[in-house]
């Protein structure tokens, strides 16, 4: 029997309703000049978009009522998702927040964290950074050199992180640090003596600095922390805990279809301007790419299901991003090596494979580099 559980998952028809209503939103965003359609979901900031599509309820989706959520189900908050990806919107205010940090106070929290943070972000209105990778750890977070010490009511943070993104722009940032030292002579000891806290990003001691992209952008940032006071009050779950808790995190970040559709306008833009095409080199390599993104759309799918119901499908999510980032990094590369096989130039497209190109490589390095994706599948198969 395969260790990998990916079961076949049909929307559900509430899902098909809502999938219209996001879908006119943004074709009157679009109508309206409100942004230009983007191609990578991590690179455009837009406070007011995010402020609008949580007006119409579509941020915190499937939270509980009392948050402002709408306890609506993990399939239907895909299709929001997917709607989003497609139509290049510039989501990555509200992203991070919503997919990851509002998961993580639900299941970890507090009930006055709830209280404090969740109800704005649900109005688009609070934003999340991630505080977990650092200079000399990258992916291998239980290596994760930040220290937290404990003072009089609460916790005195040094170290750096790294890869931060908009951390400049965000109000928090769950921040993963080492809270007592890891157990020697213990099976994963490296694992125990880490929490997470919810970094106040205007606070005494913090400097960001800005980490220029390969476009030119700054998207990344480096933060260091220098006796930086964080309050009991905003420890996240139990001290020494976080492991579990930073983990439980991946599901939910790897498995999307933003791991699969970073390129998503460069296919689409390829198959319009190859219409009228018999070329079968160009129309064979758009059949395989639709295939891939199908299968991986269906994956995605079955994994929203399963968290859905409470499971954390690590290893599948795994699989996912390792899958998908490769799909989605091939996707620009073949469409480079095609344009000349087209009935006629299209300039759209040059303009979306040039900044597809200058912004791959972050898609296999955000939420897990191969390498350690990889090695999280082969102990999933029993590999090592």
């Amino acid at each position: 029997m395969s260790v990998f559980q990916f079961e076949l998952c049909e929307l559900p028809p509430e899902a098909a309703a809502l999938r219209g209503e996001v879908r006119a939103f943004l074709e009157a965003e679009i109508a309206g000049a409100a942004w230009d359609p983007q191609g990578d979901f991590c690179s455009h900031f837009s406070e007011d978009f995010s402020k609008r599509v949580g007006a119409n309820g579509w941020i915190g989706l499937t939270w509980p009522t009392q948050y402002g959520g709408h306890q609506r189900s993990m399939l239907e908050r895909y299709v929001v998702t997917e709607e989003m990806l497609v139509a290049g919107a510039p989501v990555t205010a509200h992203w991070i927040a919503d997919r990851q940090s509002g998961p993580l106070l639900l299941r970890f929290g507090s009930e006055a964290q709830r209280q404090r943070y969740l109800p704005g972000i649900t109005r688009g209105e609070t934003y999340f950074a991630i505080g977990m990778s650092e200079p000399d750890a990258g992916s291998d977070l239980a290596s994760v050199r930040t220290r937290a010490d404990k003072v009089a009511g609460g916790w005195k943070l040094n170290g750096r992180k790294v890869w931060t993104t908009y951390a400049h722009r965000c109000h928090y940032a769950i921040t993963l640090a080492r809270s007592a030292p890891a157990t020697a002579g213990l099976p994963n000891a490296r694992h125990d003596g880490l929490t997470q806290f919810i970094l106040d990003l205007h606070a005494p001691g913090l400097t960001i600095n800005p980490i220029i992209n390969l476009p030119g952008q700054h998207e990344f940032n480096e933060m260091v922390l220098d006796d930086v006071f964080i309050a009991d009050e905003d420890v996240v779950g139990t001290p020494g805990g976080g492991w579990a808790q930073v983990t439980s995190e991946l599901a939910f970040e790897r498995s999307g279809p933003e791991r699969f559709l970073s390129s998503f306008r460069v296919l689409s833009t390829l198959v319009d301007a190859a219409r009228g095409s018999t070329d079968a080199r160009l129309l064979g390599t758009i059949g395989r790419f639709t295939a891939h993104l199908a299968t991986l759309r269906q994956m995605s799918l079955s994994v929203a299901a399963m968290l859905s119901r409470g499971a954390m499908p690590n290893l599948e999510a795994a699989l996912i991003k390792d899958l998908g980032n490769a799909c989605e990094r091939e996707i620009p590369e073949a469409a480079r090596l095609l344009v000349s096989a087209l009935p006629q130039p299209n300039l759209l497209l040059d303009a979306l494979i040039e900044e597809a190109v200058l912004y791959a490589p972050s898609w296999t390095l955000r939420g897990g580099t191969r390498e350690i994706l990889r090695g999280i599948i082969a102990r999933g198969l029993g590999l090592r």
